[in-house]
Parts: C-alpha cells; structure tokens; sequence
C-alpha cells in the first residue's frame, strides 16, 4: 500500500537511504529538543471547528513573496537532494513547477542553477550561505543573476554549526573519501546504489572547477561548510540589499528584534527557521516565535515559516497565525528519498488534500479568510 501521509514516506525513506544521508537529513542538534519541539508545538494550538458551514472546495490559493501562489506553502532549501535521489534538484524542482509553486535551491546542492534553469517550468528561487571567500560569493550571486532567479534567501543562522551527533557518529562532512565502513552501508542498499549507478558519483555541481573543495560531494560538502563566513552580520545584510536587485529574504530568525532589524534594513521579507532543529537546541520551535514577530513586523511585511511542518493543520495553522506562507524542508525530502519525483508530488497533493478537509472543517472558504480571521480561528490550548 502506498504512503498516506508525511509519516509514512518518511519510515520508506529510512528503509531506501544508507544511514548516513537518512541521519543528515533526520536528525537534528545535540539532544534534538528544539527538533522535537518543533513538531510537538503544533499541537499546542487547537483549532476552531465550525458546523453546518463546510466548504467542499476551499480555494488555497494565496500571496507570499509578493506573488500569487495556487498553494499556501513551497519547497524550501535542502542540501544534497542529489544524494537522496539521482538528479533529485531537477526532481523536486519539477514536481514542484508541475504543481506552479515555487522551488529554492540551496548553495549545497548537487545541481548547479545553471542545471536547472534550462529545464525550469516555474519560480526558481535560490538559497545563499554567505562564505569566506567573497569572490565565490559574487560568482554564485552573478550566477543566480544570470538564471532570473527571483528571490535570494540569505542563511544568517549558521555562521557556528551546532554539533549534529547523529552527523559525529557517520562522519557526514568529516569523512572525505569512500571507507570499509561506508561501502557496508551502501551495499545494505543495493536499490539506492543501482540508481547512483547510472548517474556516476554525486559532485557538488557549482563548485567542481574549484579544485581546492575536493572532489566527489563527501568531500565537497566538507570543505565548504568550513568556508561559512563566522563573521557574518547585519553590515553583510546591508551589502547583499544593495548588491541584489530582486527579492531579498532573510532566513533563520527567531527573534521579533531580530526580524524588525532586517525590515528596517530594507529587505523583503524573513523566515522564521531554527533550520529544523539542527543549529542552537533549546532555542524555540518556529511555531511558538511566529505570533511575537508577526505582532512585531506588523501585517505588511513578509514572513515565511518553516520546521516541523508534517500535516496540511500544522500549514493551517501557521498561516492562521501570521505566517503569508511556509517552506517545506524535510517532509518533500522524505517522498524525494522514497519514491522520486513522484514521492516529492504525492507529498504536495497529500498535504493540499490535507489543508483543503482542515479548512471546510473549520468553515473557512479559502486561505485568504483564514488570513483574515487570523488568531480567532487558533488557540494555545491550556
């Protein structure tokens, strides 16, 4: 039987991955509580059901990043999907244009923007960690330039990586070469290396002519997560406004300051992101930051969410209190992992569907009113 929910691909997905690239993916820092968290919080908040005013067919048609999207959410920025899967950007990327909404690459990934932009169909948005090496900075900024990228989300929570245990123990980003150890998990996968098979071994398409990351993505990956600018600041949020003419979005804010400095500094918009738990544990689920910098921003200034997000409720109810629209993260990787393009797909049509019955169950006809009713239609349970 096939997957029903988000759930369920992911338990297919730790039966498809070696360990290594399921625990990358899965896990989160330290004791993961913020990870956790951010799953367990959406059931803090309960929703308002009404009777005998159903929908059948509510309209989830919304704005965020300024433009009108047919969903109320997008796939957000996730390294090495081509490790998940062969070609998995272009793979998630279609399945997402199939369905008109908007697909960001990260710099971490295993297709370059050059790759995918001769076979976009939609939005393509990109992804920036801001590095050391300036330079390679402005190439990556001329380079989404060059592929219309409409929209630049700058990662600012990541200038100190956070210990990722599950990583420690796999020696994901440390282990720059095949080992005995590595090839025993691959070859308790035969399905996922027959597929890597065809494809020839992953590289980290934007950076291969750049012979001192290495070669292959273990080792890539490696030595451009050390080459995170640890200086980063407000001063280079400033810098990118000016030097980025479209879209500008400020990713991995917790903080109502934090959030109303980057208004004021002339960006587009935040999302509020802990990056899925794997950064500062014990920090707050973005579930629980969003009202206080919704209140902060106030109502015209974007706000994007992500983390945790696992149902079409946990979409309903981070619109409803103040989000214009959520990036998914490791709910689309999950189907990507399990079943391709068609998993990534059936991901967007289960959590559509699953928005869809939380809104006629509720009363509301579209998610425009259920921006509009806001916080009336969500509480904090005691």
């Amino acid at each position: 039987m096939p997957p029903v929910n988000v759930d369920e691909y992911r338990l297919l997905a730790k039966k498809r991955l070696p360990k290594i690239f399921f625990d990358y993916i899965d896990g989160g820092a330290f004791d993961e509580q913020t990870m956790r968290a951010n799953r367990s919080d959406y059931a803090r908040f309960e929703l308002r059901q009404r009777v005998l005013a159903s929908r059948s067919d509510p309209d989830l048609s919304t704005t965020y990043l300024g433009n009108r999207q047919p969903l109320p959410f997008m796939l957000g920025p996730v390294g090495f999907l081509g490790l998940y899967s062969p070609r998995g950007e272009a793979k998630a990327m279609r399945a997402a244009h199939a369905s008109n909404i908007p697909f960001c690459l990260s710099t971490f990934s295993i297709a370059s923007l050059a790759d995918l932009c001769a076979e976009a169909k939609g939005p393509l948005h990109f992804q920036l960690y801001v590095l050391d090496d300036r330079e390679l900075c402005e190439e990556f900024l001329a380079k989404a330039e060059a592929a219309q990228v409409e929209t630049l989300f700058v990662t600012v929570d990541t200038t100190i990586t956070g210990i990722r245990e599950r990583d420690l123990r796999n020696g994901f980003r440390s282990l720059t070469r095949l080992t005995p150890s590595l090839m025993a998990q691959f070859a308790l996968k035969p399905r996922w290396v027959l597929g890597h098979a065809r494809t020839g071994l992953p590289s980290v398409r934007a950076i291969e002519h750049r012979k001192e990351f290495g070669r292959g993505a273990l080792a890539q990956a490696s030595n451009l997560s050390r080459r995170i600018d640890k200086t980063l600041s407000w001063d280079d949020i400033v810098w990118l406004r000016e030097r980025w003419n479209g879209k500008l979005i400020v990713k991995g804010v917790l903080s109502a300051d934090d959030a109303k400095r980057a208004r004021d500094l002339g960006v587009d918009g935040v999302v509020i992101s802990n990056h899925g738990g794997r950064q500062l544990d014990g920090a707050s689920s973005t579930i629980r930051a969003l009202p206080a910098i919704r209140e902060a921003v106030g109502p015209g200034f974007g706000v994007m969410l992500d983390g945790g997000i696992r149902r079409g409720s946990d979409i309903v109810k981070a619109i409803g209190l103040g989000a214009d629209g959520v990036l998914l993260g490791r709910a689309y990787v999950y189907g990507l992992s399990a079943a391709g393009e068609a998993g990534v797909a059936d991901v967007i049509s289960i959590l559509s569907r699953e928005i869809s019955i939380t809104l006629a169950l509720m009363g509301i006809a579209s998610v425009d009113e259920l921006k509009a009713v806001g916080a009336n239609c969500i509480r904090l349970s005691d």
